[in-house]
């Protein structure tokens, strides 16, 4: 039986985490979580952690640590005898400490893109917010504009994704984020990588991948795009 893998993607809004996890997740075979998807799942299902989550996304709040943790850890626990790529969690040291008392990570990608670019893929991009699907009005807009490709429904643009929202968000990400990299810098699992487009940046994390998931997670260092 394969060795199982476990890696965790990072990044700012608008630095591409779900098109590179998809690749990586239809390139490798890995299952990939992503926590909005798990956050509207659990609000729909009304289960007991998403009537938590609903509370705090009405009011706008960040969903702390510990419903976050209580949302999460039980799917991974679920997928234990599966790899997998996490898209979104852990976003904070606290949940990054959680996830490392269950389970060690082989590789954690940290995507660094320049303020212009994210800024430039932000006001351009449209969310369904039933599902979480995003459309990019320069590079994949709707059949349809304004609408889903898949129900009709109306896409919206978040107030977040609006420029002037942009730079506090970017400082809230680089705050939070900090410890988390530090931590799995320090444990030889993060490989960070630079650029401004998604595809040029893929070829470097393919080859990456490909190599690790051959080799021992002693075996991991810090990678820079070059």
């Amino acid at each position: 039986m394969a060795k199982l893998f476990r890696a965790a993607i990072m990044g700012p809004p608008g630095s591409g985490k779900g098109t590179i996890s998809k690749r990586i997740a239809q390139s490798f075979g890995l299952q990939y979580l992503s926590s909005g998807h798990y956050l509207r799942e659990g609000i729909t299902a009304n289960t007991e952690a998403g009537v938590l989550v609903k509370t705090y996304v009405e009011r706008g709040m960040l969903v702390p640590d510990h419903v976050m943790t209580r949302l999460m850890l039980p799917r991974l626990e679920q997928l234990s005898g599966q790899s997998w790529l996490l898209d979104g969690f852990p976003r904070t040291l606290a949940q990054a400490v959680a996830l490392n008392n269950l389970y060690q990570l082989d590789l954690v990608i940290s995507l660094n893109i320049p303020y212009e670019t994210l800024r430039e893929r932000l006001s351009d991009r449209w969310i369904h917010p039933a599902s979480g699907r995003v459309y990019n009005m320069g590079f994949n807009p709707p059949r349809v504009q304004g609408k889903d490709d898949i129900t009709g429904e109306p896409l919206i643009q978040h107030d977040d994704d609006k420029p002037e929202a942009l730079m506090a968000r970017l400082r809230h990400y680089k705050d939070v984020a900090k410890p988390v990299i530090d931590l799995y810098k320090s444990q030889g699992v993060l490989h960070s990588f630079s650029g401004t487009d998604t595809d040029r940046i893929w070829p470097y994390i393919n080859s990456l991948l490909s190599t690790k998931m051959h080799t021992r997670p002693s075996d991991a260092c810090q990678t820079q795009t070059p």
